[in-house]
């Protein structure tokens, strides 16, 4: 199948969740990705559960369809595999600790300068200049130095987000600079080097909240569930002890709320309601009135209600309710992806390109392709020296 990056090599020393989502993205898609782990241990996600058949969940899920080459970056010939790797290389990916990349000469600027056609990224937490540049970081902790724990949460308890979203959001700022940079290479045929570090990623998420602050002189309040700036917008129960979602994004919902959902138009001129902000200062009594009424239907009713007034709304459902959904079933929004475990469904990417499936290979053992890859640089090496 022709996948649209099927003529890029990729070689990542990576680890954890940012790096290693960025590349697998890329292999998603046709690359050809060299993950270089330490011998025998390898990438330290691999151990950070044992949920899918003694595999961790969070290795697997940023792991498929790569190599793995089983390499002592520190030793001469392990510094000499990784130099042929990268003169035949598209994209270079790390995540070291802070200041190992630039000791070995493996940051993204050093590489580039020995291999012009190169797109190199530095992964790190703070950045490589700055009073942190050194300072270690993990998603939890970038959350809490830029301040999304403060925003996040109810009124009493700040609270982390469930996901690593601080590693997540670098890794797709990864993958866009690689490609940014894979453009530009095409026109200029010159590659490029970049950073992205994980606090300037979750900056980047927190800007609305940073404006807010900025512009009112007080932060915006933590509100748990619901919206911190719109109401009526989060969690109502219904008459069948169960929660639905909904949100109002302007006036003409907001009247079409009170006059199809509630069945009593005059609720939207109420002098309390008569504005999203007057809604939001009153939003106990609005909440109040609301559950009153949904009192009267079940959860199907109520979400029934809101399609015929085309207010977008949602079932609050569990992980497995997810698994089941029938939003992935009926799409077919699985494959089977093979382990050292055996076979695991996992979701597809999100990109969708009629007529190219992706590649969805199999996750590997550490040091699975690291014979196949040494005789693969053996033999390029003899063709070259032999002038073939």
């Amino acid at each position: 199948m022709n996948h649209p990056l099927n003529d890029i090599t990729v070689v990542s020393i990576e680890q954890a969740i940012a790096a290693p989502l960025a590349s697998r993205h890329l292999a998603d898609w046709g690359a050809r990705v060299i993950k270089i782990e330490r011998p025998e241990v390898g990438d330290f996600a691999r151990n950070y559960d044992t949920a899918m058949d003694g595999l961790s969940s969070q290795f697997v899920w940023t792991n498929r369809s790569k190599e793995s080459l089983a390499l002592d970056i520190k030793t001469g010939p392990g510094q000499e595999t990784l130099e042929a790797l990268l003169a035949r290389a598209d994209v270079f990916i790390q995540n070291l600790a802070p200041g190992a990349a630039e000791r070995q000469g493996l940051d993204a600027k050093s590489l580039v300068a020995r291999f012009p056609q190169l797109i190199a990224c530095d992964i790190s937490g703070y950045g490589s200049n700055g009073p942190y540049s050194n300072k270690k970081a993990y998603d939890l902790l970038v959350q809490c130095e830029t301040g999304f724990l403060s925003i996040n949460g109810t009124p009493e308890t700040p609270s982390k987000c469930g996901l690593a979203i601080a590693d997540i959001a670098t890794g797709m700022y990864a993958l866009n600079g690689i490609l940014m940079g894979l453009h530009q290479r095409s026109r200029t045929g010159k590659g490029m080097a970049f950073e992205v570090s994980l606090f300037d990623a979750l900056t980047e998420w927190m800007s609305y909240p940073a404006y807010y602050t900025r512009g009112r002189g007080e932060p915006v309040p933590r509100s748990g569930a619901r919206h911190a700036t719109i109401a009526p917008y989060g969690p109502f129960a219904t008459g069948d002890g169960k929660t639905v979602f909904f949100g109002i994004q302007n006036e003409r919902e907001w009247l079409s709320f009170c006059t199809v959902v509630l069945d009593d138009a005059a609720i939207a001129v109420e002098p309390r309601y008569a504005s999203n902000s007057l809604r939001v200062a009153n939003r106990e009594a609005l909440e109040r009135t609301i559950e009153e009424r949904f009192a009267a239907w079940s959860s199907a009713q109520v979400l029934e209600r809101l399609d015929r007034a085309s207010i977008a709304n949602g079932m609050m459902n569990d992980v497995e309710a997810l698994l089941d959904h029938p939003q992935l079933r009926e799409r077919n929004r699985y494959r089977s992806v093979e382990t050292e475990s055996g076979p695991h469904d996992m979701f597809l990417p999100p990109v969708t390109i009629p007529g190219i499936e992706p590649v969805m290979g199999p996750v590997p053992a550490v040091g699975q392709h690291t014979d196949a890859i040494l005789a693969e640089i053996a033999a390029d090496t003899h063709s070259q020296r032999s002038g073939v």
